[in-house]
């Protein structure tokens, strides 16, 4: 009997998922979180001829950009970060207010996960990490799961990551920098060997230590976007985006020299 339509849809999607995932369980990067951040340093890493992925818990990457300001789907980037942009072909339009950029959010979301995909990286959306890898003093990978098998609380368990660097772009949470404080005991590059925590809004200031705040906490282990700053204990700083994006850059450079050494 031959294949019907039905079957031959079905197969293919099952074959080159199986391909893509069997692909990504050994990389360079692996990379949680699929925010702004994240996406410039997948985009940037990838175009460097890493081997990147990110897992992203939501069905759609993007982080916090989709809704703009309260729901208003346009953000704000400063002039540093129009590189940036420009790089991955979004558009954007001058503000009276000299420095400032505004652009549409959504272009902007679906343009850097568009821009990171075509360098080269993985996106696997739907994909929760609840734990890290950690042998021999080090972070080793991931331990991941379906979104909805976390969410319904099913007993199924995990498969592994393994990479040779991760990078923590969970936004807020710092989750896979907390795992690591907590179940691995590691001490961090802070002041006090743990997460800081983040403070309250201050636009100016958020958006420099965003970008200060990105780099390497523990070997092998790096943070960048809302995440370095919550670990460093930065301010936040609302739908303004260009410190995020710088963070992405920034982080993509030091993990390409570290992998270099």
């Amino acid at each position: 009997m031959s294949n019907s339509s039905e079957n031959l849809i079905s197969s293919a999607i099952v074959r080159k998922f199986c391909g893509k995932l069997l692909d990504g369980l050994k990389l360079d990067v692996a990379i949680v979180g699929g925010g702004p951040s994240a996406l410039v340093a997948a985009r940037d890493l990838a175009s460097r001829g890493l081997k990147v992925a990110i897992f992203e818990r939501k069905l759609a990457p993007g982080g916090g950009t989709w809704g703009g300001g309260m729901l208003f789907n346009e953000v704000v980037v400063q002039d540093e970060a129009l590189p940036v942009l420009d790089d991955f072909k979004i558009r954007h339009e001058a503000l009276d207010a000299p420095g400032y950029h505004t652009l549409d959010s959504v272009e902007m979301a679906s343009g850097l996960i568009f821009g990171a995909l075509q360098a080269g990286a993985k996106i696997f959306n739907s994909v929760s990490v609840e734990d890290i890898v950690f042998k021999e003093g080090k972070v080793n990978g991931l331990v991941i799961n379906w979104t909805p098998v976390e969410r319904l609380g099913m007993h199924v368990d995990p498969l592994t990551v393994i990479s040779e660097c991760v990078l923590d772009g969970t936004g807020h949470p710092s989750e896979i920098i907390r795992l690591a404080t907590e179940k691995a005991k590691i001490k961090l590059d802070t002041p006090t060997g743990g997460i800081l925590g983040e403070k309250p809004m201050w636009v100016d200031n958020g958006e420099a230590s965003t970008v200060e705040n990105t780099r390497e906490y523990f070997p092998g282990l790096f943070a960048c976007g809302m995440s370095a700053n919550n670990v460093m204990g930065g301010y936040r700083m609302g739908p303004v985006f260009g410190g995020m994006l710088l963070s992405g850059r920034k982080v993509a450079g030091l993990i390409a020299e570290r992998l270099a050494k």
